[in-house]
Formats: structure tokens, C-alpha cells, sequence
């Protein structure tokens, strides 16, 4: 049986269902209006379309938890339309398409270990690391004398990301991504 909260019990992170679709909450805020009744209004993703969207909810509302579960695995390898993870403890492999995988293939490499969601036993996405290094594959050469602060330019990383990177960035060079932003943080010296 689905255990459910009460509104006022909603945090961040939780994942929640209605009418049949998981959410997971990303941003909630308790609104007390001059006249009428408080309410909560919630930011959630769709965990099954990656949506974003808004609700509201009178304070007396009660939801119900998603049957949604994560367990870390590691990415082995990409085979035509999907990625194949394996179960690090039981040694289990599984086949997830990549269009439920969405972006998060671009933040994960061969070894990389990530945290699979699951829904009433199907996998419905992935969260990678909030950080990944990756090699720049292909970029232009930076022209020497163009030194104006901030300067960017496009790269391509070895998962087929294309990002902003300084102009001092050459291909070849390790540089870290944010995969909540999918924005360049730094170079990585190695």
C-alpha cells in the first residue's frame, strides 16, 4: 500500500505521485495569503518526461509517495540505442534506452557510477555525479591576442557534450562539467 505525507511534510527531493505519474519535488514554498487559506506551492519534475511543472496545494492536502527506489550502479558501455549498467554488489546487468536516460549520458563515461531510479521495478532515469571530468575532443585553436576577460568558446567532450570553455582550453585538456548546469567549472591538471 502507498504510504502518503502530509503537505506540510513536502521537502525537497521527495518524489511524489499523481494521478499515476511520479514527480520529484525541486523547489516548494509555504504561502500564506493576507485573505484565504495557506498553501503550498510545489516545482516538480515529471520522472517520466523530465518536465518541469508547477502545482498548488490547499495545506490540508495529503500525497501520496512514488514507489520509486535508487540503486547505485556503474556504467559499462553503450550498445546501439541503449546503455548497459551493472549491479556492482550482485553483479546484475541492465539494458536502459537512452532516450529515458535523457542527458545524463553526457555526464557518464565507461566506469562511472551513477544512481539508477526505478518505479515500480522499471528503470526511469539516472542521476550521474554533480561533477564529471571529461576529455576535450574537439575545439578551436584560441587566437593569441583576443584576451578579453570571459572569452568563450565552443568545445566538444568526449561524450559528445558541446559546452563554453576559456579560450586557453586546447584539445586534449581534462576539464570538469557541472551535470546540473552542463557548465565548464574548471581545468583539471592530470
Amino acid at each position: 500500500m502507498a504510504q502518503s505525507i502530509g503537505i506540510n511534510q513536502i521537502y525537497k527531493g521527495v518524489k511524489i505521485e499523481i494521478d499515476g505519474t511520479p514527480y520529484e519535488v525541486i523547489e516548494y514554498e509555504h504561502v500564506k495569503p493576507g485573505k484565504g487559506q495557506a498553501f503550498v506551492r510545489v516545482k516538480m519534475v515529471n520522472l517520466l518526461t523530465g518536465n518541469v511543472e508547477r502545482a498548488s496545494f490547499k495545506s490540508s492536502d495529503t500525497l501520496t509517495l512514488a514507489d520509486c527506489s535508487e540503486r547505485e550502479m556503474e556504467f559499462l558501455y553503450s550498445q546501439g540505442d541503449s546503455l548497459v549498467f551493472m549491479d556492482p554488489q550482485t553483479y546484475e546487468q541492465i539494458e536502459i534506452p537512452k532516450n529515458v536516460v535523457g542527458k545524463a549520458q553526457y555526464f557518464i563515461k565507461e566506469g562511472t557510477s551513477v544512481y539508477v531510479i526505478f518505479y515500480q521495478g522499471k528503470p526511469i532515469g539516472v542521476n550521474p555525479p554533480k561533477h564529471i571530468d571529461l576529455k576535450v575532443t574537439r575545439t578551436e585553436p584560441g587566437v593569441k591576442g583576443d584576451t578579453v576577460s570571459g572569452a568563450m568558446k565552443e568545445a566538444e567532450l568526449e561524450t559528445g557534450l558541446k559546452i563554453m570553455v576559456p579560450l586557453f582550453i586546447e584539445e586534449g585538456d581534462i576539464v570538469r562539467v557541472s551535470s546540473e548546469t552542463g557548465e565548464y567549472i574548471e581545468r583539471v591538471n592530470r
